[in-house]
C-alpha cells in the first residue's frame, strides 16, 4: 500500500512539473489543472459518499433504511466517485470530455447538481 501511495504521489508531482508554468488561466474552469484537482479531490473523498447516503435516507425514511439499503448505495457511489476521480487524474492533460467537463455529477461529493 505504501508503495502505491508513493508511486501515485510521484506521478502527481511529475504531472504538475510537466504541466508548465502556473498562472491564473491554468486554474480557470475548463482547464487541465482544474480537472487534475477535481480528480484528486474525488479520489480522496469517494468514501464520504457512504455516510452522506446513509444520513440522507435516515433523515427521510428512518435509521433502519439508512443503514441497510443506503450503506450499499453509498459503497456504489463511493466506488464510482473514486473511479471517476482516478480517471480524471490520469487523463487531466487531455480535454476528454470536451472542455474538461466533469465525468460525474455533482462535480464534488457535496456539490449541487445544478
Amino acid at each position: 500500500m505504501r508503495t502505491s501511495v508513493r508511486t501515485g504521489l510521484i506521478v502527481v508531482i511529475a504531472a504538475y512539473s510537466l504541466a508548465g508554468s502556473a498562472d491564473a488561466a491554468v486554474l480557470e474552469s475548463g482547464s487541465a489543472m482544474r480537472k487534475l484537482g477535481r480528480g484528486a479531490v474525488n479520489v480522496l473523498s469517494g468514501w464520504v459518499e457512504i455516510p452522506k447516503r446513509i444520513t440522507e435516507t435516515s433523515s427521510e425514511h428512518g435509521t433502519a433504511a439508512g443503514l441497510t439499503w443506503d450503506l450499499l448505495r453509498g459503497l456504489g457511489y463511493g466506488f464510482i466517485r473514486s473511479a471517476a476521480g482516478f480517471y480524471e487524474v490520469v487523463t487531466f492533460p487531455f480535454p476528454a470530455p470536451p472542455h474538461y467537463q466533469p465525468v460525474i455529477q455533482p462535480e464534488y461529493v457535496f456539490g449541487s447538481t445544478s
